[in-house]
């Protein structure tokens, strides 16, 4: 089993695929539509390669979660890269700053960021293929 995809609510498309785009410049719109949400129109659309994707979905109403607190819903979400500082390189140039650098570990080097609509996602880089040295949280 794979992960496929995340559906997410945004604020504003146009925004929202300018970080992403940034973040994945191999990924490309795959599809796009309008739809009715419950008695609400908004338009979506499929961002990703042949294999997953991200969803988004416009017109997000009220504020999201507050990522240093404990309350419910998604903290981040997490994807490995082989190149982080090219990836840090790309959001500032599209005018994205980091929000947070994770602790420094011989294995791994992490960065977070915090999409237009204020959902967090980290980049990891990974250093080492032994899972014992991937998963290690006790040195940072």
């Amino acid at each position: 089993m794979k992960l496929e995809h995340i559906n997410l609510v945004v604020q504003d498309m146009e925004t929202t695929l300018a970080f992403y785009q940034a973040a994945f410049p191999h990924w490309r719109i795959r599809a796009q539509g309008q739809a009715d949400w419950y008695g609400v129109q908004r338009n979506w659309v499929h961002f990703g390669d042949d294999y997953q994707f991200l969803t988004f979905n416009d017109n997000g109403t009220g504020e999201s979660r507050d990522i240093k607190s404990n309350q419910l819903g998604v903290a981040h979400f997490a994807y490995e890269t082989q190149n982080v500082e090219a990836v840090i390189h790309r959001l500032r140039d599209a005018g994205f700053q980091e929000s947070h650098r994770g602790r420094e570990n011989p294995h791994r080097k992490n960065v977070y960021f915090i999409d237009p609509s204020g959902i967090e996602l980290e980049f990891v880089q990974y250093f080492s293929d032994l899972p014992e040295e991937r998963n290690n949280s006790e040195d940072g």
